[in-house]
């Protein structure tokens, strides 16, 4: 039997495996074409963004777990609350090469609407499962309110610019 620290270890760790892959498209692009772009004066320095997507992918890693746990694992309790986590977990793994690898800003801007609404549903769901699990994910949404009008303004900013 696999210990509870390391099943909790685990959920904490695997958002972090598309965090890890986007940062390979994004490092390279940060001093290219990102550093072209119009770009808002309010926006976070770039040197944030590392630090604070580690603290929310483990964050809500963790959330996870504490659902999982509670739910008894995966089974037909597990299906909405870990499905739309994973939904909202596929749709952060895809953002990064859609912004900064096939540099589509707009569709990025209308794809990190979706996972905002998917990651508020996920939040709302685990609520009466596990409240804790539910607070681990309330910075992610913040952070998102803050990617998705970012997103937006670089897009209205940049939208005449062609994109190479």
């Amino acid at each position: 039997m696999v210990p509870s620290w390391a099943t909790a270890a685990g959920f904490s760790l695997l958002p972090h495996v598309g965090g890890i892959l986007g940062a390979t498209i994004t490092k390279k692009e940060i001093p290219t074409w990102y550093a072209s772009l119009k770009l808002p004066s309010w926006r976070p320095p770039n040197w944030m963004f590392g630090p604070v997507w580690t603290t929310l992918y483990t964050s809500m890693g963790y959330g996870s777990y504490l659902v999982w746990k509670e739910l008894g694992g995966f089974n037909k309790d597990a299906v909405v609350p870990l499905g739309l986590y994973a939904g909202q977990l596929a749709l952060n793994w895809a953002w990064t090469p859609l912004f900064f690898g096939a540099h589509k800003i707009g569709w990025a801007a209308i794809e990190v609407v979706f996972m905002t609404g998917t990651a508020l549903a996920t939040t709302i769901s685990w609520y009466p499962i596990n409240k804790t699990a539910a607070y681990c994910m309330y910075p992610y949404l913040a952070w998102l309110c803050l990617a998705t009008t970012l997103n937006y303004c670089i897009w209205r900013d940049n939208k005449d610019k062609k994109m190479e």
